[in-house]
């Protein structure tokens, strides 16, 4: 019921939003003497904070249409390569000249947590250099209709399979915090089973592998509540006139209300800010404020049976860490990776995922060779630092690609891609 009442909420304000965007023109006008004083710049202002802080953010466009190869640039294309109802996979084409080197190709998993994929425009456009990179665009739940069948976390894990099939052998895969416990157990499915499609390197960034280490508020939240809390208040159907009518869905506005409501004071000094700096007529700040918010108000729903999978098994019962975690009625067992080289990046200030719970895939993995596991801390950063911003273009990024590089089949010893041939 209150995902109708919302949309009964943001429908009634419509007018309202569109009197204020008609104020903001009328006083921001350079024809009107107005909007050259700090009164018209005040009005025009309000009216801005009141329009954004009511209207529903549309998804964002990635919009990388060049790169730099060798400190040329090279134009980029997106472009879909493989596609089933809730997700695309997207990639980076760049156009390189002939003799170019072939790159490694890599594989972010980008997390379904109620943001797009394009909160992962940064991470992508620095790997775009030096990299083939390709990212899942997971599909708002809400526009997909109900004769698609259901999505849940065995279902995520499938997906993973079937992309990192798609891509081939020497594929480097990279879960960026949600996806790092399906694409594990993705892994760990494919090493079992033998699969030669199987990544060289796993990268896991700021993962809930084991959310018993450090637990932070989003960990005792789920454990607090248990699944019946969940069931009974997050889960709601889409209303009409959406194409996923009907469907059971765990709403973005509400994952919204979360992550704000962990940092309120920074999201309302932001806002005043951001105010502020209209009447100061201070354009640049302003615009960096629209840029981050334009991309952080942007939710997606997720279905309700993915959502709900996910907390009973990652943050409620502790399914990975304990061995108890199944797979269309296998068993998921890390202890079978033996030639996937793993690396796994943190951020000391993580208030999402706290220190060690993405370390913790190193006590699981144990038969990963020393020679091709690693473990990072990246200092001074909280979540998002971890794969975005200037600490991950400067330290984090390079160790990954690094990583990659040491890793990869195509730089392996003759010797050993003779062997790997082989068996």
């Amino acid at each position: 019921m209150f995902y109708q009442l919302y949309e009964l909420n943001h429908a009634a304000l419509q007018p309202y939003r569109a009197f204020a965007d008609a104020v903001k023109l009328f006083y921001s006008h350079p024809l009107n003497p107005a909007s050259h004083t700090m009164f018209g710049r005040s009005v025009a202002g309000a009216a801005e904070l009141f329009e954004r802080t009511t209207r529903r953010y549309a998804k964002p466009e990635f919009g990388i249409s060049e790169t730099q190869v060798n400190f040329v640039p090279v134009p980029v294309k997106e472009k879909v390569v493989w596609k089933k109802p809730f997700c695309d996979l997207v990639h980076f084409e760049r156009k390189l000249p002939p003799n170019h080197r072939p790159d490694p190709r890599i594989l972010i998993v980008a997390p379904m947590s109620g943001h797009y994929a394009t909160l992962l425009r940064g991470t992508v456009e620095t790997f775009l250099p030096r990299a083939e990179v390709f990212i899942t665009d997971w599909a708002d739940a809400r526009m997909v209709p109900l004769s698609d069948g259901p999505f849940d976390l065995d279902d995520y894990v499938d997906y993973v399979i079937d992309m990192l099939r798609f891509l081939g052998p020497d594929t480097h895969v990279i879960a960026v915090c949600q996806p790092s416990v399906p694409v594990l157990s993705a892994v760990s499915v494919m090493e079992a089973r033998g699969d030669d499609a199987a990544p060289s390197t796993m990268t896991l960034m700021g993962g809930p592998i084991d959310t018993r280490r450090n637990p932070t508020a989003v960990n005792l939240l789920a454990e607090e509540k248990g699944m019946d809390w969940f069931k009974d208040n997050v889960i709601t159907q889409v209303p009409w006139p959406h194409p996923g009518f009907g469907r059971p869905v765990y709403p973005g506005f509400l994952q919204l209300s979360g992550f704000m409501s962990m940092n309120l004071d920074r999201h309302l000094i932001a806002h005043k800010d951001f105010f502020m700096h209209l009447v100061k007529d201070d354009g640049d700040s302003a615009e960096k404020h629209r840029e981050f918010y334009d991309e952080y108000l942007a939710v997606m729903d997720l279905a309700a049976e993915f959502y709900l999978q996910t907390v009973e098994t990652v943050f409620v019962r502790h399914a990975l860490p304990k061995g108890e975690m199944m797979h269309r009625g296998e068993r998921v067992d890390p202890s079978a990776i033996r030639n996937v080289a793993l690396l796994t990046v943190e951020g000391e200030n993580d208030d999402i995922s706290g220190l060690g719970q993405t370390e913790a895939a190193h006590d699981l993995c144990v038969n990963i060779p020393e020679s091709k596991r690693a473990h990072y801390v990246q200092p001074k950063v909280g979540h998002y630092g971890v794969f975005n911003g200037s600490r991950f273009r400067a330290d984090i990024a390079p160790r990954i690609t690094d990583f990659i590089r040491t890793h990869g089949k195509a730089n392996a010893p003759v010797k050993e891609r003779a062997a790997s041939r082989r068996s």
